[in-house]
């Protein structure tokens, strides 16, 4: 299959077919939490330049891949869309532009070459771990910098659960895991980093490398599942197995749970909902070895489409986007984003991106793991089995042995 793509990608670029009849720019995201000011963005830029930049987002429940996919395949193919890392690339890698050299890649350590050459403009510098709510952790007298190990964490939601009535929630934790729901993600991707990364160091890959050749850490596996078993015991249940981006954010943005499993970029959420609660990060306390650093690294990256009638315009577009004013005051004050450039003279105001901008410039972060992995592989695969879980048709074991079983067939994706 991998094959028949790339050959496939191969004629389309020779034959010229690769274009776009939509609009002189078209732009395919996968974030839908920046979806309205991405949009604003775009009509604006467009109508300063005379040009039209459309924007499609597909997010939530809805399949980015295969929605790219089908544009390519109807000749429509976008003029700038995203990938988020190794996956991503080596399914569109024979479609990408060569941007090295472009102003924007001297501005940022983070441009993606994956093979040598810039074909990756970083979209933010993002972050995520366990968010909380100061206020609540407060009244129930919990100080978030004492949960730095999973039994501290554990014992927290025990007592916030005990008072639940007394605080006002309807659960501690805010967690979803529902496929149908479009929130595998959070789950199989984002709260699974812990096992990926957490409590290595930022460029110790071993137990990635492990599982691109089908291997797991046992131990290390059996000990995260401890971990999530806490966050779905103590997560709002309709929510969890049910619930989509915005139940899964309104419970905690409205005061109803004291954590969640988020990152920054649901900063301008709360922000539309009106919370004016402090709140800031622990780490996804996976053990018993205490730590506070978060996860944090460059989430995904808009590409090229090397076959565009249009090639100039789009790789000027994010040029623009990354060194003028209008550009980052979109990333930083609209999109709520922190910026993966130097040079940018505005701060981000949501207060999870000033946490992330703070981690990040302290160094106590771990990398990200999941992008590693093959296409499809953290949601068509990873993701029902946590699903599963959450839903107590696997025991701690059951659920060790299914993701072990999963990951032992990444070496034939």
């Amino acid at each position: 299959m991998k094959k028949f793509l790339t050959i496939a990608l191969a004629m389309m670029l020779v034959l010229g077919l690769v274009s776009t009849a939509l609009a002189d720019i078209t732009l395919a995201n996968l974030k839908v939490e920046i979806d309205v000011p991405l949009k604003a963005y775009a009509e604006a830029y467009g109508a300063e330049h005379g040009f039209t930049v459309k924007v499609d987002t597909f997010g939530g429940g809805q399949d980015y891949h295969g929605m790219v996919m089908a544009a390519l395949q109807s000749n429509e193919m976008y003029d700038i869309f995203m990938i988020e890392g190794i996956g991503g690339y080596n399914t569109w890698k024979d479609l990408l532009a060569d941007l090295t050299g472009q102003p924007f890649v001297d501005a940022t350590s983070l441009a993606y070459a994956p093979e040598g050459k810039v074909v990756g403009f970083p979209i933010a510098v993002e972050g995520f771990g366990i968010g909380y709510n100061a206020d609540i952790l407060a009244a129930a007298g919990i100080d978030p910098a004492e949960l730095t190990t999973l039994s501290a964490f554990e014992a927290a939601c025990l007592k916030l659960d005990e008072m639940k009535d007394e605080l006002g929630i309807s659960a501690p934790i805010a967690m979803a895991a529902s496929t149908s729901g479009g929130m595998w993600w959070v789950a199989s991707q984002h709260n699974f980093n812990a096992y990926w990364k957490g409590n290595l160091a930022y460029d110790d890959t071993s137990i990635v490398d492990m599982a691109l050749n089908g291997e797991v850490d046992r131990d290390r596996l059996t000990q995260y599942a401890k971990f999530l078993k806490v966050m779905y015991d103590y997560a709002d249940q309709d929510v969890l197995l049910n619930g989509n981006y915005d139940a899964q954010v309104n419970l905690f943005g409205t005061g109803k749970a004291a954590f969640i499993q988020q990152g920054n970029w649901t900063d301008p959420n709360f922000e539309g909902l009106g919370a004016t609660f402090t709140r800031g990060y622990i780490a996804q306390v996976w053990s018993e070895e205490p730590t506070t650093a978060i996860m944090v690294a460059a989430p995904s990256y808009f590409v090229v489409n090397a076959g565009s009638e249009n090639l100039e315009q789009a790789i000027q577009f994010l040029n623009d986007m990354a060194l003028t004013e209008a550009g980052q005051n979109y990333m930083v004050k609209e999109a709520g984003m922190v910026p993966a450039f130097s040079g940018v003279t505005v701060s981000p105001d949501g207060q999870f991106s000033i946490a992330v901008m703070n981690a990040a410039g302290s160094g106590d972060v771990f990398g990200w793991g999941f992008a590693e992995m093959p296409d499809g592989f953290n949601m068509d695969v990873l993701g029902p089995i946590f699903e599963l879980y959450a839903a107590g048709a696997y025991d701690l074991e059951g659920f060790v042995d299914a993701v072990a079983e999963a990951i032992a067939t990444i070496p034939g994706l």
